[in-house]
């Protein structure tokens, strides 16, 4: 979880985005007290959650290589 200050957020902020549909969680802070939280929408995360158990079923399957488990697993620990 990263923190930025008020006007570091707002001079960011389409950096800070993108951060968020990462899937990382952007604490916005007023003189070192939080006072928001940019986190990726419901929605977006109840995507990567489905793409995450349909990545699973297939593992389960044999259809994904090592190669491919390594690159989700990585994918993952961002």
């Amino acid at each position: 979880m990263s923190e930025y200050g008020i006007y570091e957020a707002k001079t960011k902020l389409p950096d800070l985005i993108k951060q968020v549909l990462q899937g990382e969680r952007i604490t916005i802070t007023n003189r070192g007290q939080p006072v928001a939280d940019l986190v990726p929408a419901a929605s977006r995360a109840s995507q990567q959650a489905s793409d995450a158990i349909k990545a699973i079923k297939a593992m389960r399957v044999g259809t994904v290589d090592h190669m491919q488990f390594t690159k989700m697993r990585q994918r993952g620990r961002r």
